[in-house]
């Protein structure tokens, strides 16, 4: 079984940044792929971003791109999702995912067999 848990949210003023962390334990740990999804309050759970785990390939939403980058970092088992300029409409719960294995649509939900519990990101005007 693999855990996934999210660090790094918090609360922040339009225009800053923030970096969160999603560290993974298990005993066998080697996804295919890692993601961030995040859910504004009434809204469904949106793709942010994802990273293939061996080549370190990247997909960005165009709501974030050039704003937010994903990265991992495999000697840790840990991924991350650099935030910067960030805007109100970025607050949020913000989870991690992991995929086992390739398949289509790895901006949507289906796409991830394993969930963080979300950190949450309140970003202020």
């Amino acid at each position: 079984q693999v855990q996934l848990v999210e660090s790094g949210g918090g609360l922040v003023q339009a225009g800053g940044s923030l970096r969160l962390s999603c560290a993974a334990s298990g005993r066998t740990f080697s996804p295919y792929v890692m993601g961030w999804f995040r859910q504004a309050p009434g809204k469904e759970r949106d793709f942010v971003a994802r990273i293939t785990w061996s080549g370190g390939s990247t997909v960005h939403a165009d709501s974030v791109k050039d704003r937010f980058t994903i990265s991992r970092d495999s000697a840790k088992n840990t991924v991350y999702l650099q935030m910067n300029s960030l805007k109100r409409e970025d607050t949020g719960v913000y989870y991690c995912a992991a995929g086992n294995s390739y398949r289509p649509g790895l901006w949507l939900e289906r796409g991830y067999d394993y969930w963080g519990q979300g950190t949450q990101v309140t970003v202020s005007s």
